[in-house]
């Protein structure tokens, strides 16, 4: 904010009396450590009876916790949060806020808010700008975007998929109903958290609808969390099932390379494993439930295709069987557990210990997180542990898990319509910065669907709420390149609460309203029997609005306000009309006025849904959505793409790029991730102060590789590879494996004169290039140095 050239006029009182509760003090530079100690103290003296109204609302930000925020209101300032506190019950388990929730005020009412309309003054990413009217931010927006399309298409507009508001009405989605309205748009398809695992998992199940609801967990015997830490990063209810399971006496192993937070409060045991190598040890433990007869082999011959020899499709060697892989008949190379050991790091007594242990208990959930599958052959480990899963027999039974994407949703919940896109084509999202420089190269080989090559770059970015044109994609540098060259994308939307590291490329930025100064309608990620009513609570401050309210205007000056809005001219018309379609499908949902006082219904069910019990139970009448109608262990489909060195049929561990075995380690020794951090949601809350005391940014690195680099805990440190620099303290612990390095993700990426970043933004250090498949992010797939400085 300290370039932006326009003086603001602090003329809304009550956004300075938020600030003044939130900060102690007004100060539009920044809010420091001193206004929060005054903070803390205004909080412990009000008194909850004089005069508050408590308004039910949600935590709406890309979180998967969709929390219940109860906010205490007086005097049109929001002066306490509280939160669910109905009972806690197995079919209705309470939706509490964690520490992001109950810190929501320091993001919201933080004085560095955007205010007013602004465009672009200085070079592109500068980020210096100067105030506009709202009508001279609607006329250039429709003006550009009417040019744009008429000089390069509808393909060269393209709406960016992130989006920090998670609710079934927001910005994005919103402006690609009015581009689809208006001609078109470039669409994709993907996300940067599921890409790797939503594509893979079908080709196993025909669906990515694999999980059991978590109320089933307690009916495990043994549950595996690979790579899954929903206790920072929040999966609707997910805590309370996975702590009643343990209550209940489950046994619970975490497979991390870290020793998370979810390790420390629920795991009987910690299995270390470097980032990259999960399919050799579940290659491994394949052999050992192969070599001791521990797999199910009435269920692989009843439900299965492809595990062996026997079972192949019709016209495919026996030698291309999963089985066939593992003993190594195939290559000469028998996937043992000492084989694994030297490319995993997991030891080998281990391997063959959890290996038994999963073979042998039944029922058993191996439950995969989102996090291994963010590596370069992340579409490997989702179908590798498919194959354990249905190898064990635990497949569509209560207890089990089918493992993979692990989606279950037991409710139809609408959403803004989108009509259909006019321009049919659409990309992998991950690969929207190539689609700006060779975009008309770009074709089947890079994933592009429903045409066979693009016919323009793109031209022009919407990016609504959203920090993932920059700071969330990879390589920060190299995208910022991209897009300072004006004469590639030639205008960018943005609108946001903050000047964020995305913000600073809009050559119109916008000032949105936030999360509690409008009404909208949420869910959470995944899992959850329930929606919630997220009420406005105070108005936006100064000239902030809601992207609907200013994309309305943008569809005026194009000639389809009608068609855009319906007839609904707020949200909270779309809030209704949601409500009616969900009582449509849940004809026992309640009225919109009971909805929205209570602020969240809660579904209770009897029994748990189980993924596939039906094609278990009775196969013949329900077969797997598959080509064959059975679990693909080998799929023809991929067979068929003639690609095994990196789409192999049936999985197998590949040694990757930038993975423990590349030789570029004898330079970048150490691998780094970027783990989800209880501080932040994605790039949310970075600049929330209570957040920082929560935990500060740093970079974990095991107290073997600090020694042998001289390094203590908290010194700075400089972290790098061949595309980046960043300097930030370390964090010196054991709690990480040795040879791994781990970097919160979602750090404001902040570079200095000569392109340092000060902050400790992972994506500084990650690459551009995509998985082979599903074309989607390798983030955790990166090689480093740390010195210490």
């Amino acid at each position: 904010m300290n370039k932006i050239k326009n003086k603001f006029d602090l003329s809304r009182r009550s956004f300075l009396k938020m600030c003044g509760i939130v900060g102690g003090s007004v100060v539009l530079g920044g809010c420091g450590n001193e206004g929060l100690e005054e903070d803390t103290a205004t909080d412990s003296i009000i008194n909850v009876d004089e005069g508050i109204e408590i308004i039910p609302t949600a935590g709406t930000n890309n979180c998967g916790g969709r929390c219940v925020i109860k906010a205490h209101v007086k005097d049109g300032v929001v002066v306490r949060l509280s939160t669910d506190d109905e009972p806690d019950d197995p079919k209705s388990p309470q939706v509490r806020a964690c520490v992001r929730g109950r810190s929501y005020r320091k993001t919201v009412f933080h004085p560095d808010r955007l205010k007013y309309p602004m465009k672009r003054v200085g070079k592109r990413g500068e980020g210096e700008f100067e105030r506009i009217t709202w009508e001279e931010a609607i006329d250039i927006i429709a003006s550009e975007t009417k040019r744009i399309k008429e000089e390069y298409g509808p393909a060269s507009r393209f709406v960016h998929y992130a989006s920090g508001v998670s609710a079934t009405i927001r910005g994005n989605t919103l402006c690609q109903r009015l581009l689809a309205l208006d001609g078109g748009h470039l669409g994709y398809y993907n996300s940067y958290s599921t890409a790797c695992t939503a594509q893979a998992t079908p080709y196993t199940y025909g669906t990515s609808s694999t999980g059991n609801t978590p109320d089933d967990w307690v009916n495990s015997k043994l549950i595996i969390l690979w790579g899954h830490n929903p206790a920072e990063s929040i999966f609707g209810t997910t805590l309370y099932h996975l702590r009643r399971a343990k209550e209940a006496g489950v046994k619970i192993i975490v497979v991390d390379p870290r020793y998370s937070d979810t390790a420390i409060a629920f795991a009987d045991e910690w299995v270390p494993i470097l980032p990259g190598t999960d399919n050799a040890v579940m290659d491994a433990m394949a052999y050992v439930m192969i070599t001791e007869n521990l797999h199910d082999e009435d269920f692989l011959n009843k439900y299965t295709v492809g595990f062996d020899g026997e079972h192949m499709p019709e016209g495919i060697d026996g030698k291309e069987s999963y089985k066939s892989y593992v003993l190594g008949e195939a290559d000469g190379i028998p996937k043992t557990p000492e084989w694994a050991e030297k490319i995993s790091k997991t030891p080998a007594e281990t391997i063959i210990k959890l290996a038994r242990e999963y073979a042998t208990t039944k029922p058993a959930a191996l439950i995969q997180g989102w996090g291994p599958q963010r590596n370069a052959h992340g579409e490997q480990i989702v179908r590798g542990a498919t194959v354990l899963a249905t190898m064990t027999g635990n497949v569509g039974i209560n207890g089990g898990w089918a493992s993979g994407a692990g989606n279950a949703g037991r409710q139809s919940i609408p959403s803004v319509p989108i009509p259909e896109n006019p321009f049919p084509g659409k990309i992998p999202v991950f690969l929207w910065t190539d689609a700006i420089v060779r975009g008309t190269e770009m074709g089947a080989k890079d994933g592009v669907t429903g045409v066979d090559k693009l016919p323009s770059n793109i031209k022009l970015i919407y990016n609504l709420a959203g920090n993932t044109l920059l700071n969330q994609h990879s390589d920060c540098n190299k995208t910022a390149e991209i897009l300072k060259d004006e004469s590639k994308v030639e205008f960018i939307v943005v609108s946001d609460i903050f000047m964020t590291p995305s913000a600073k490329f809009a050559d119109i930025l916008l000032p949105a309203n936030s999360m509690f100064e409008r009404n909208n309608i949420t869910t959470p990620w995944n899992s959850g029997d329930f929606v919630v009513y997220a009420n406005k609570v105070v108005d936006p401050p100064f000239e902030c609005k809601f992207e609907y309210e200013w994309l309305i205007e943008v569809a005026d000056r194009l000639g389809i306000r009608e068609e855009f809005t319906e007839g609904k001219e707020t949200i909270e018309d779309w809030c209704k009309w949601i409500v009616e379609g969900i009582k449509n499908n849940h004809p026992e949902f309640p009225s919109y006025e009971e909805f929205k006082a209570r602020g969240i219904y809660k579904w209770t069910y009897d029994e748990p849904l189980v993924a596939f019990k039906a094609q278990i139970e009775d196969p013949e009448n329900n077969p797997f959505p598959t080509p064959s109608g059975k679990i693909e262990i080998f799929s023809k489909r991929l067979y068929d793409m003639k690609n095994p060195a990196e789409i192999p049929a049936v999985p197998k561990y590949i040694s990757s790029w930038e993975g423990p075995e590349d030789p570029l380690t004898k330079k970048y020794p150490l691998q780094c991730i970027g783990h989800h951090t209880k501080r932040r949601c994605h790039s949310t809350h970075d600049n929330n102060p209570w957040a920082e005391e929560v935990e500060a940014q740093s970079i974990w690195i095991n107290t073997q590789d600090a020694e042998a680099r001289g390094i203590q805990n908290g010194q700075m440190v400089k972290v790098f590879n061949d595309r980046g620099v960043v300097i930030l303290p370390a964090k010196v612990t054991t709690r990480i494996m040795p040879g791994v390095t781990s970097m919160p993700q979602g750090a404001w990426y902040d570079p200095d004169k000569d392109g340092i970043d000060r902050r400790g933004n992972i994506n500084t250090l990650t690459s551009h290039k995509p998985t082979p498949l599903a074309k989607g992010n390798p983030q955790h797939t990166n090689l480093v140095e740390i010195e210490s400085i």
